[in-house]
């Protein structure tokens, strides 16, 4: 059973500064709701509710956003403003919400490594504070349905175009049903001619404890990092390593352009909106034409 998740937030979301010097990328809002808070609530909406965040120095408004703020509960509270102050009174109930610092930044393996201590001896999910993932079924509970029928590791992963496969870590393997694929590449942003095939790793997992093993025997490869890919590749020569093709949407937010249009996207999943941008949008493309 899968009952802990650990959400790393601790890169200084670099390709988003000004914006992300005195503010942490994962506390960008869609619309109103960070990024980080989707995540969490995705962890919580598989039944998930012991949840540890990787933080790193200037991410202190993570942890703030998920504390009580008793000054604003009693302003909401006098105003009457009972479904605001339900909202923001739910943040701290999502879930128990610990935190830790990576002391320094030096890669993904090494982020995933500080939560030894709290996950112990067993499995937990990884969801990537940067990334949202939209789906009927929850991304991470899709996971973890893999997780109890196969008891190993399980990588979140979804088809790209083949014009993108040089972008993502890309796996190969042998598929045993439609969406599973037992694992046996792992290549970090290959050519399309060293591409094993177009199933690309979407920042969901559920990992084993023996992954700690792993990092501590990952040597440092790319920018001088402990990958979590590399310790996933070395995991794989002694246990098993499935993926799963996760039924959904995913939206990253590790750069502007994909940022603008998850906005876009959710503005017009909302009712409130919907009616309004629509016509807006299409507005704009008649006046571009």
């Amino acid at each position: 059973m899968v009952r802990k998740a650990v959400i790393p937030a601790a890169g200084l979301g670099t390709r988003f500064l000004p914006v992300t010097k005195a503010q942490p990328k994962e506390m960008l809002p869609i619309i109103d709701t960070p990024v980080i808070q989707y995540v969490v609530q995705e962890a919580v909406d598989s039944g998930i509710e012991d949840i540890l965040i990787i933080s790193g120095k200037g991410k202190r408004a993570i942890e703030d956003h998920f504390d009580r703020n008793f000054e604003l509960e009693d302003q909401l509270s006098s105003k009457e403003d009972q479904a605001m102050y339900h909202e923001v009174r739910r943040l701290s109930d999502m879930a128990n919400i610990h935190f830790i610092r990576q002391k320094e930044l030096n890669g993904l393996g090494d982020a995933i490594y500080y939560a030894r201590h709290h996950t112990g001896s067993e499995p937990f999910a990884l969801l990537l504070g940067d990334t949202v993932l939209d789906s009927v079924i929850p991304a991470t509970q899709q996971l973890i349905d893999i997780y109890e029928q196969y008891r190993g590791t399980v990588l979140g992963v979804e088809t790209v175009p083949k014009e993108k496969v040089s972008r993502y870590g890309i796996l190969g393997g042998r598929m045993v049903s439609e969406r599973v694929m037992e694992v046996h590449q792992f290549v970090e942003k290959p050519t399309l001619a060293e591409a094993p095939s177009n199933l690309a790793i979407c920042g969901r997992y559920v990992l084993t404890p023996a992954i700690f093993a792993a990092i501590e025997k990952t040597p440092r490869g790319k920018n001088n990092e402990i990958q979590l890919t590399d310790a996933i590749r070395l995991l794989s020569e002694r246990e098993s390593v499935h993926s799963y093709t996760i039924e959904g949407k995913r939206f990253d937010i590790g750069n502007k352009l994909d940022y603008i249009k998850t906005t876009v996207e959710y503005a017009l999943k909302r009712e409130e909106f919907r009616d309004e941008i629509l016509p807006y949008l299409k507005g704009i493309v008649a006046v571009r034409r």
